[in-house]
């Protein structure tokens, strides 16, 4: 019976495949800062009580009109339906 080789090219195609993702990781720049960039630009509405931000208006009334239930709602958001 002959042994086969299989095992040896086994490790040099996983060592290859290994090397040639990390090329492409590099390559393309995946990083944590530049997503946490993008999610901070994302957030452009400000609750005027207490400075939370939101990603849109609709979500700005939500948090509005159950997290500050005695403050009067801002002229802003008074025509927004949800």
């Amino acid at each position: 019976m002959c042994k086969m080789a299989r095992g040896q090219q086994k490790l040099q195609s996983q060592a290859k495949a290994a090397e040639k993702l990390a090329k492409q990781k590099k390559q393309q720049g995946h990083n944590a800062n530049l997503q946490k960039k993008a999610a901070q630009a994302a957030l452009v509405h400000v609750c005027s009580v207490c400075k939370a931000q939101m990603p849109d208006p609709k979500t700005y009334k939500q948090h509005f009109e159950n997290k500050h239930p005695k403050n009067e709602l801002p002229d802003d958001l008074k025509e927004i339906a949800l």
